[in-house]
């Protein structure tokens, strides 16, 4: 599905199920949770620390979709095109680092 497509799919969804959109502050609350929620499986399945009894369940795939859903709720009640913002993202980033990561030692 293209970045419009889920942007359309998940405003049809709020229209539909969700009455209207939380306030743009609330989005902003809940992305951030939504990524410690992610953070924590990360930490537990690539870092150090050992899964809790109640992060046993939790799906990586699942928590990543709730932190894009929240974003897209963000982008759709600012009005951004986030397939616009993500090509104009990657333009910048291809022009500030063209060279930057393949001269980086660290990365070699």
């Amino acid at each position: 599905m293209k970045i419009s497509e889920a942007q359309k799919k998940v405003d049809e969804w709020i229209k539909t199920y969700g009455v209207r959109y939380f306030s743009e502050l609330t989005n902003m609350a809940i992305l951030t949770e939504e990524v410690g929620e992610l953070a924590r499986i990360m930490a537990r399945k690539y870092g150090d620390q050992s899964f809790k009894k109640t992060d046993m369940d939790k799906d990586l795939g699942d928590e990543m979709a709730d932190v894009l859903w929240v974003l897209i709720c963000l982008a759709n009640q600012t009005g951004i095109d986030l397939e616009e913002a993500l090509d104009k993202n990657i333009q910048k980033k291809t022009q500030r680092d063209e060279t930057r990561h393949l001269n980086n030692e660290k990365l070699k």
